[in-house]
């Protein structure tokens, strides 16, 4: 399995790790900067100057789950946007998304349900695009 990480395209998991990171930007900032505040049980509270973790960390998940996908992307041979769509959502939905709700779903998390939907979501459409491009360069 390790042998396929010779065989990924660096140009396309670079390419697909930075849409994935701008992307989380502007759904965090952007898109839905109100509803990840209410997410979080901080609605109305004057916005904070993030600490460098709460950048970085975020990038470097999203850097490891885009080599990863290329890896089982190579390793399964998928080589058709169908396919990569599919195999996107299966990681999107089953591992991705899971996840962010089993991780939100603890005490010190004020909405996990609400939570897990809004930064769930933002995973299953990054998959997705990490997946499109990924087959888009090979």
């Amino acid at each position: 399995m390790f042998s396929t990480f010779s065989q990924i395209s660096l140009s396309a998991v670079l390419a697909a790790f930075a849409v994935y990171s701008v992307f989380g930007a502007l759904w965090f900032t952007l898109l839905f900067k109100k509803q990840y505040a209410i997410s979080l049980g901080k609605e109305g509270a004057l916005p904070e100057k993030p600490a460098p973790i709460f950048i970085f960390g975020p990038m470097v998940c999203s850097f490891f789950i885009t080599v990863t996908s290329a890896m089982l992307m190579q390793a399964l041979s998928i080589e058709t946007y169908g396919k990569a769509f599919e195999f996107g959502a299966i990681v999107g939905l089953g591992y991705l998304v899971a996840n962010t709700i089993n991780i939100a779903i603890n005490p010190n998390m004020p909405r996990p349900i609400y939570y897990g939907i809004l930064v769930g979501a933002y995973h299953l459409v990054g998959i997705l695009l990490v997946c499109g491009i990924l087959v888009a360069m090979k």
